[in-house]
């Protein structure tokens, strides 16, 4: 028998859009975790919808990597695959770094008003204490850095691991909270603001360095509380 699916209210858009919307939120504050099976019959009935507006939401959220369609034609929320946790920061360090340095590089005035303006918002969603809330204001963050750099290829790469990365951060941010100060985040991202205003590419480099390397030790530190004697961390991130 297939799992009941958690309730939320019903999306604010309407069809197949609704539908996605509500789950990928569902998935990324992790109310729906990693492996729940997502059985069409039972979503259909909480949303009110027939099958084919369901299928389509599911079919965008297996685009995502949100997802995952097994044999047997069943449908799960896409395990976080905490084994891979060191091939992944290290990408997502060399995008980094990358996008940061040409931010420092090729910014404009007009590009540091657009990442303070991102700042101020991660700053309210930190304030907020909501987690996705959080995660979305830190995309925005550093894809306005990206942006900066002016190399859509560079900047695609860094979105789409920073998009796979968001339950992660989900997790990691409710360990933040418990173990620090939220502002230790902010303050990171202020000093990366003033490296780039400054044009300063080595200090932006080493600034982008250190925020994606202080990520994997906070995250590290967080399995090593919850899960390690079920999970190998000898294969640590190199620094």
């Amino acid at each position: 028998m297939a799992k009941p699916v958690k309730k939320a209210a019903k999306p604010r858009s309407a069809g197949w859009t609704g539908v996605y919307e509500t789950l990928r939120h569902d998935i990324l504050s992790l109310a729906l975790p990693p492996g729940e099976l997502l059985d069409e019959m039972g979503l259909s009935r909480r949303f009110g919808f027939s099958r084919s507006p369901i299928r389509e939401a599911l079919i965008r959220l297996s685009g995502d990597g949100l997802v995952v369609n097994l044999p047997n034609r069943t449908t799960i929320v896409a395990p976080v695959d905490i084994a891979r946790f060191p091939q992944y920061v290290d990408a997502l360090d060399l995008a980094q770094r990358i996008n940061t340095r040409l931010a420092a590089e090729l910014r404009s005035e007009a590009d540091i008003r657009d990442i303070e303006v991102a700042q101020k918002g991660f700053i309210a969603a930190v304030t907020s204490k909501d987690h996705l809330a959080m995660s979305e204001a830190n995309k925005d963050f550093h894809m306005a850095i990206a942006r900066a750099g002016r190399n859509a290829y560079f900047a695609a790469f860094y979105e789409k691991l920073l998009d796979e990365g968001r339950r992660i951060l989900h997790m990691h941010f409710d360990y933040i909270e418990k173990t620090n100060d939220g502002r230790l985040l902010t303050d990171e991202h202020e000093e990366m603001i003033d490296a780039i205003r400054a044009r300063d590419v080595a200090r932006a480099d080493r600034l982008a360095h250190d925020h994606s390397r202080q990520f994997r030790d906070r995250f590290l530190d967080f399995l090593r509380a919850n899960y390690t004697s079920a999970i190998d961390l000898s294969a640590k991130a190199r620094a």
